[in-house]
C-alpha cells in the first residue's frame, strides 16, 4: 500500500523527522522514513518537494535530503545568520530567506543559487510565492510588506505595515493573502492590496495555513487550533490539539476533504481530518506519532505529486490590478532562470557572494 502523504519536522534537538503516512481502518499510522542529523544548531524551516526535503538551520546552513535516493545531498551556505524560511515552487525552484536579509532563488536541477537580493533591512521573517510563480511577498524586521514580480525580475510594490510581520501566506488560489503581526490576522486581497478584514487570535500566533480558498487554520502560544472563514473574517470553529502550545501547521487537500496536520512542544505530530462544508465541524483526529523531541516547524506533501507548469510567460504588469488579471489568465509559469533578476532597485548593487553547491 503506498504512503498518502510525507510528513517532515524539525526540531530544537537538531534532528529532522521524516513519516510516510499510512490509511488504516480505525486510524492512519506514521512509519518512521528517516532521521537526519546534519545540524549543528537547532531546526528554524522545512520544506519538501516532490524529491527534494530541505532544511534551515540556526547554523546558517540549508541542508538538502534526496528523497528519492534517501541519501544526503549536501548544504547550501549562501546565508549570512539563521534561514527563517524555505518555500518551493513546483519541484524546479526554491526560495529561502534569512536574518541576513537576503531572499534567495535556487534551481533544483544544480542547486545553484539563480539570485540573491537584499530584500529587507532587517531580516526576512517569512515569504510566499504566489501559485503562479509570478509573485513572492514577503515581509521583514525593517516592517514592510514586500512584493516581487518574478516575471520583470523587479519588487513590485513597497508597504509599510508599522509592525514587524512574522508570517505571510498567499491563498491556494493567490487571489488573497494573509500577513500576521503578532496576535493579529490581516487579510488582503491581490486586486486591490488592501485589507479586507482582520481577525484577532488569544495568543501570539506561531504558524497558520489555508484549508481552501476561503478557510484558514491558526495555531498560536496554546494548545488550541482555530478554523477562520477569510471571506467574513471570523472565527467558525476551534479545537484543542494539544497537551502543550501548537508550534507549526500545514496541511493537504485530499479527494473530498483536507488533511490538517498540527505539531508541538510535546513532541506529537496529530493527523486530523477536516470536511470543508458550509458549516464547518470540529476535526476528526486520524492518528499520531511521538517524536520525543521538541518540535520547531513542519511541512507535509503529497508523495509523487507532478505539478504541471506552463512555458509561456505572460506580458509585463505594474499595477496590482494589472498583476491580478495578468494571473487570472495563466495560473501555472515556470520561474525561468533568465527571468530571475531580481533586484531591490532603492539600493546600491553589492557584489554577488558565490552560492554553496
Amino acid at each position: 500500500m503506498a504512503a498518502v502523504l510525507g510528513l517532515i519536522a524539525g526540531s530544537y534537538e537538531q534532528i529532522t523527522f521524516g513519516y510516510q503516512v499510512y490509511t488504516g481502518e480505525k486510524e492512519w499510522t506514521a512509519k518512521a522514513d528517516f532521521t537526519h542529523h546534519a545540524h549543528t544548531a537547532s531546526v528554524s524551516a522545512v520544506a519538501a518537494s516532490e524529491r527534494f526535503v530541505v532544511t534551515g538551520s540556526k547554523d546558517e546552513t540549508i541542508q538538502l535530503y534526496d528523497m528519492k535516493k534517501k541519501t544526503d545531498y549536501g548544504a547550501l551556505l549562501h546565508h549570512d545568520g539563521t534561514i527563517t524560511c524555505l518555500e518551493f515552487y513546483g519541484a524546479s525552484h526554491l526560495l529561502s530567506g534569512g536574518e541576513d536579509g537576503l531572499l534567495c532563488v535556487w534551481s533544483t536541477k544544480k542547486w545553484e543559487c539563480l539570485k540573491s537580493i537584499k530584500a529587507h533591512k532587517g531580516h526576512v521573517t517569512s515569504l510566499s510565492v504566489h501559485p503562479s510563480g509570478k509573485l513572492a511577498l514577503s515581509v521583514g524586521t525593517d516592517k514592510t510588506l514586500r512584493t516581487w514580480n518574478l516575471t520583470n525580475g523587479r519588487s513590485a510594490f513597497i508597504k509599510n505595515i508599522k509592525q514587524n510581520a512574522t508570517i505571510v501566506r498567499w491563498s491556494p488560489n493567490g487571489e488573497r493573502y494573509v500577513v500576521v503581526v503578532n496576535d493579529k490576522v490581516d487579510i488582503y486581497k491581490l486586486e486591490t492590496a488592501s485589507v479586507t478584514g482582520t481577525v484577532t487570535n488569544p495568543k501570539r500566533i506561531s504558524s497558520l495555513t489555508f484549508l481552501n480558498n476561503t478557510v484558514m487554520a491558526v495555531a498560536g502560544d496554546d494548545e488550541t487550533v482555530r478554523l477562520c472563514d477569510v471571506e467574513k473574517a471570523e472565527w467558525v470553529c476551534e479545537f484543542k490539539a494539544h497537551e502543550t502550545r501548537v508550534k507549526a501547521v500545514d496541511s493537504l487537500i485530499m479527494e473530498h476533504y483536507c488533511v490538517l496536520v498540527t505539531a508541538s512542544n510535546d513532541g506529537f505530530i496529530k493527523m486530523w481530518k477536516v470536511h470543508l462544508k458550509e458549516e464547518l465541524e470540529s476535526p476528526t483526529f486520524l492518528g499520531e506519532v511521538n517524536t520525543t523531541a521538541r518540535l520547531t516547524c513542519l511541512a507535509v506533501w503529497k508523495p509523487l505529486v507532478v505539478q504541471q507548469i506552463a512555458e509561456k510567460p505572460a506580458p509585463e504588469a505594474t499595477t496590482s490590478k494589472e498583476l491580478s488579471q495578468e494571473l487570472a489568465r495563466t495560473k501555472r509559469v515556470r520561474i525561468a532562470a533568465e527571468e530571475v533578476i531580481l533586484e531591490d532597485e532603492s539600493k546600491p548593487k553589492k557584489k554577488k557572494k558565490d552560492g554553496g553547491k
